[in-house]
């Protein structure tokens, strides 16, 4: 890979990629599309209203949620994600622009499509730097142990997602549904994908230079994160490999689960079972499972039953 990118004569731009400063442009674009992000959650509004301090600090964890969980996994005090006061002045000027700028004029004029997807892609470069930090931190500690370089590197770029039923206790919301293990995200798929490429080079298993490997990663988040966006969709690039892995490894078919329950409970409904007890609770009468009105001609025959009683006493 070294010596195509070398014939095509990309050595040196991937070179002088590789020693890109994040300061101050690319990391002001981080900010701001993490408070924005934060800002379109339900009730954050109200929230930002209602308590300022709060919805800073989610605020803080949706821009530092990575370095928060990174320096957790490497023994390290988390405030020390708050030492650098330029960072923490940034994020949070960015934070007050978008939630209370007269007018939402601030939060407007990043809304505004083009300059969105341009903010979304300086955000995708400093996933890169992330990712590859917490591996280079976690190799000086760890050295060849790989499980440890992929889980730091991993959680130092996106520990936002990994962190984020955390954060929605601080804004007094509980959905441990949301989990981002139990489904991931394409940001926390990514990130991971990443995060075991750059284990693997910094391990040598991987025999690719090292900016070499940064430039082709970031080329792939930003093309795919601005497709995605110019074109409005919602499906992950992983989705064809995902389920090729799924049915060769594990056996399992995409929708396997629905099928199982929607047959399932065809099959309570035909046995006279109530669906809800799961076939074990034999299903009452009509009352129980579906209760239904009396049809007159039953009324009129009990009418007719009575008035014979009647005349028989």
């Amino acid at each position: 890979m070294d010596a195509l990118l070398s014939a095509l004569g990309m050595d040196k731009v991937a070179v002088g990629f590789s020693n890109l400063s994040m300061f101050p442009l690319f990391d002001m674009a981080h900010y701001i599309i993490s408070v924005m992000a934060l800002r379109e959650q339900p009730g954050a509004i109200e929230i930002s209203r209602r308590s300022p301090i709060a919805c800073w600090f989610s605020a803080m964890i949706y821009c530092f949620g990575g370095a928060i969980v990174s320096s957790v996994l490497l023994g390290e005090p988390p405030v020390e994600v708050f030492s650098n006061n330029i960072n923490i002045l940034m994020a949070s000027a960015a934070w007050y622009l978008l939630f209370y700028c007269p007018n939402d004029m601030f939060f407007n004029i990043c809304a505004i499509h083009l300059f969105r997807v341009l903010l979304a892609g300086m955000k995708e470069v400093t996933r890169t730097w992330k990712v590859l930090s917490g591996v280079t931190l976690a190799y000086k500690q760890y050295k060849r142990l790989c499980i440890a370089l992929i889980t730091i590197g991993w959680a130092k770029g996106a520990g936002t997602g990994l962190m984020s039923n955390f954060e929605q206790l601080v804004r007094g919301v509980w959905k441990p549904e949301t989990n981002e293990l139990l489904k991931m995200s394409y940001a926390t798929k990514v990130t991971l994908l990443g995060a075991v490429l750059f284990s693997l080079q910094t391990t040598g298993y991987l025999p690719i230079a090292q900016h070499n490997l940064m430039f082709m990663y970031t080329i792939f988040l930003v093309v795919t994160k601005v497709t995605m966006m110019m074109t409005g969709s919602t499906v992950s690039p992983f989705a064809c490999v995902e389920s090729v892995l799924c049915r060769v490894i594990l056996g399992l078919k995409s929708g396997d689960a629905e099928e199982k329950n929607s047959k399932s409970a065809t099959k309570d409904i035909s046995n006279g079972t109530c669906p809800a007890s799961n076939g074990n609770i034999k299903a009452e009468p009509e009352e129980t499972c579906a209760p239904s009105a009396s049809s007159p001609d039953t009324e009129e025959s009990n009418d007719s039953n009575k008035s014979s009683n009647k005349k028989d006493d």
